[in-house]
């Protein structure tokens, strides 16, 4: 037997009406006949109570004889089984796994702080009770094992200037890498017969020793790429400028002062701070 069998047992109500009926009609016809015989009955009746299951929503019982599996009970109520039956109990309920936060290196080689958030339960109880030793263990164990496979597979984030372009990244395509862990969990954890609901990463970052300089990296990269967009916006407002000036005939530049006019209105449109405004009050010449 490798697959999980369904059992469907005896109903429990009806064998405790029978337990009630033995175990009080043997009491009272030994009181009332002092007939040693009926010792036999409250025997009977008291070995008949191992027998008895009670089966909550969403849990199950693994039944066993004598080390032979038998048979699982996931039906929810009160049932009569064999006494001799050893029952173990597995809960068929959704469960949550969040992980310690594990330091890994991404797949540009930079150290990491990473944890995951699981959402799983069990599908197939022979395979959960015979064919892991502690399925509970075996999920944190194997997903921490996937977490740190997926972490070596892409990398943080992108570094383009550097030429890693990646169209994955762990900290943007948050999705994607869901996904991902996803698959390989549930690839994983099969062979207990556990099924991922979901998995997703619950925290992530770059380890302390490198973060400051992380941090100091990302900063300097939004800063060059504000630099950017403020030159090309600059050219654009000073070629508009200049073409305005022209097409109206508001005033005519030489090459040297169109120079001139270029050089300070780059320094007034690129500069941090605000410019000073100097009123010319003689004329071009002077």
């Amino acid at each position: 037997m490798t697959n999980e069998k369904i059992l469907v047992p005896t109903n429990g109500y009806l064998m405790l009406l029978l337990f009630l009926i033995l175990a009080g009609g043997s009491t009272y016809l030994l009181i009332s006949q002092e007939a040693p015989i009926f010792i036999t009955g409250i025997i009977l009746a008291f070995l008949m109570l191992p027998g008895f299951v009670l089966v909550n929503p969403n849990n199950s019982r693994v039944l066993l004889l004598f080390g032979k599996y038998v048979g699982t009970i996931k039906k929810n109520g009160l049932f009569w089984v064999i006494p001799f039956y050893s029952k173990k109990r597995i809960s068929l309920r959704a469960s949550n796994f969040d992980s310690e936060r594990l330091k890994v290196n991404d797949k540009l080689g930079n150290p990491v702080m990473i944890s995951t958030i699981l959402v799983w339960r069990v599908t197939d109880t022979y395979k959960a009770a015979f064919d892991v030793d502690d399925y509970k263990n075996f999920v944190r164990v194997q997903t921490d094992a996937a977490v740190r496979k997926l972490a070596s597979m892409y990398p943080y984030d992108n570094f383009a200037d550097e030429g890693h372009k990646e169209d994955i990244t762990l900290r943007s395509s948050v999705n994607e890498v869901s996904e991902d862990l996803e698959k390989e969990v549930q690839e994983r954890l099969a062979m207990a017969g556990i099924e991922v609901l979901e998995a997703r990463i619950g925290y992530l970052a770059y380890a302390q020793e490198i973060a400051n300089a992380m941090l100091k990296r990302q900063q300097a990269t939004a800063i060059v790429a504000a630099r950017h967009k403020i030159v090309e916006g600059a050219v654009s407002m000073v070629e508009m400028a200049l073409e305005e000036l022209s097409k109206k005939q508001v005033v005519e530049l030489d090459e040297e002062r169109k120079a001139a006019m270029v050089s300070n209105l780059m320094v007034v449109l690129c500069s941090d701070k605000d410019a000073s405004p100097i009123v010319n009050a003689g004329t071009l010449n002077h």
